[in-house]
């Protein structure tokens, strides 16, 4: 899934060139470049698709230029994770009935891929066995409020049964969360088969799998992409969490360890950057920092910044935009954004 704008991320994320094609950690890939690579190890490349935005399919087959047009799919417009895994479902059962599927965002950093290949691997075997809807859950870390959490009832198996899901807590209710002990983060990585997961839409989505079901004979065809533009807009607007996850009696977590981070935020960036010697992270080629510890200081490559006396912030800059928030602030970001949106239209986004 690559058609987010990635708002909690501006300014460097923007609507024309968004969070997942930025080498956001000087790797030498972008994000979703370093995803294929990743998922390259899973399936064969024939077998992996993109969908994205419109507006991002030829800045998509730029980056991953070993996929074909046919891969890379456009959604004409956002409707929200659970409209698009349907569409992804229904195209990926067209061509195998018998298909397993993993569903992951483009955007995330995996530090410990080996350890990933195995869980998903072995997600898939269960997730087919067993007629389960698997996600993969990280254990908390702190009290995040930008995370979705999943509560678990503990057993023997490696896959818990998943007993609620809360999106993006309260400071308060995380930390009750992170004392429990039998929450986890939502990696937002699932696993299942096709047939599995069509089976819960029909059940818990009847509308949407209705509407999408009215084209069955046009996916993979030449006429599938305006015969999906007829049905979009009328399919609600909602999230896999809510539209599918937390009504279903057949979901399980497995408890994950591998590295990851959702990059949505700047703190979550700062977390996984390379640190100086005063805990400051530090991208751009003319950067001096004097007196100043704990910031995350990103600049366009040519311009020269001084920063003196700051401790725990973030200064971003851009050529058309400079952004100076305190890291502890930074869910604050896509408010900013949205008030600039309104004051000043599209042009700084």
């Amino acid at each position: 899934m690559a058609g987010g704008i990635g708002s909690r991320f501006w300014p460097m994320s923007t609507s024309k060139n968004p969070k997942q094609f930025h080498d956001i950690l000087g790797t030498g890939k972008t994000l979703i470049q370093q995803t294929y690579d990743r998922f390259i190890k899973i399936a064969p490349k024939e077998n992996i698709f993109v969908i994205t935005n419109k507006e991002y399919e030829a800045l998509t087959l730029q980056q991953l230029p070993e996929l074909n047009e046919n891969q890379v799919i456009g959604e004409p417009m956002m409707m929200n994770t659970a409209a698009c895994i349907l569409y992804m479902a229904k195209k990926i059962n067209a061509i195998n009935p018998n298909a397993n599927m993993i569903v992951a965002p483009s955007d995330h950093v995996i530090l410990e891929e080996n350890n990933f290949i195995t869980i998903a691997l072995n997600a898939i075997s269960i997730a087919e066995n067993e007629n389960a809807l698997i996600t993969l859950g990280i254990k908390p870390t702190r009290p995040d409020t930008g995370y979705g959490y999943i509560q678990y009832i503990n057993g023997e198996k490696d896959h818990k049964k998943v007993k609620t899901f809360t999106e993006k807590p309260n400071e308060e209710l995380a930390k009750s969360f992170i004392d429990s002990g039998d929450f986890l983060w939502n990696a937002g990585i699932f696993i299942w088969t096709s047939k599995n997961i069509l089976k819960a839409y029909e059940k818990y989505q009847s509308d949407m799998y209705q509407t999408f079901s009215t084209i069955d004979e046009f996916y993979n065809t030449e006429i599938e992409t305006s015969k999906i533009s007829i049905i979009y807009s009328s399919v609600h607007k909602i999230s896999i969490d809510y539209a599918i996850m937390e009504k279903a009696d057949n979901v399980y977590v497995i408890p994950s360890s591998f590295g990851w981070s959702d990059l949505g935020t700047w703190a979550s960036l700062f977390e996984n950057f390379v640190k100086d010697e005063n805990n400051n992270a530090i991208k751009g080629k003319w950067i001096k920092a004097y007196n100043a510890k704990n910031n995350i200081i990103q600049t366009s490559k040519n311009k020269a910044v001084i920063v003196e006396g700051l401790n725990g912030y973030i200064v971003a800059d851009t050529e058309k935009a400079l952004l100076i928030c305190p890291i502890s602030q930074d869910q604050k970001v896509k408010e900013y954004v949205q008030e600039l949106k309104l004051n000043k239209g599209e042009e700084f986004l």
